[in-house]
């Protein structure tokens, strides 16, 4: 009983140390941590974006490297606009914003984990 309890606070404390956070939210950590800010860019009822929540951002190990590297961020285009004039052709779109909010990397469509740490490995 002891390993299923110790198994059940491991997996909420790396879920919780991986938080998506509103826009304004990740701007306001930036200014403390430095970090990069990972923006995920969403709809309601877009069949990629649920496959990358479901098969991509529930992995554990996908979240610690992630939340490791950057504050992320995320932006439903069905409820809200995108900040800083950003535009998207479709989603999931993600924006990597230096300390200065420019943008530099954009990384449009649905990826495999592996692909996903291989497009953002080299980003400080």
């Amino acid at each position: 009983m002891n390993k299923i309890t110790l198994i059940l606070v491991l997996g909420l404390v790396s879920l919780w140390g991986a938080q998506m956070h509103s826009y304004k939210e990740a701007v306001s950590l930036q200014k403390q941590t430095k970090k990069t800010i990972l923006l995920g860019v969403v709809r309601t009822g877009c069949h990629y974006c649920e496959d990358m929540e479901k098969n991509f951002f529930s992995d554990p190990e996908m979240l610690k490297y992630l939340d490791d590297k950057f504050i992320m961020a995320k932006v439903n285009i069905s409820d809200e606009k995108l900040p800083l004039g950003l535009k998207v052709n479709f989603t999931p779109t993600f924006f990597i914003l230096d300390s200065d909010l420019k943008v530099i990397k954009t990384i449009p469509g649905s990826w495999n984990k592996q692909d996903f740490k291989d497009l953002t490995e080299k980003i400080k």
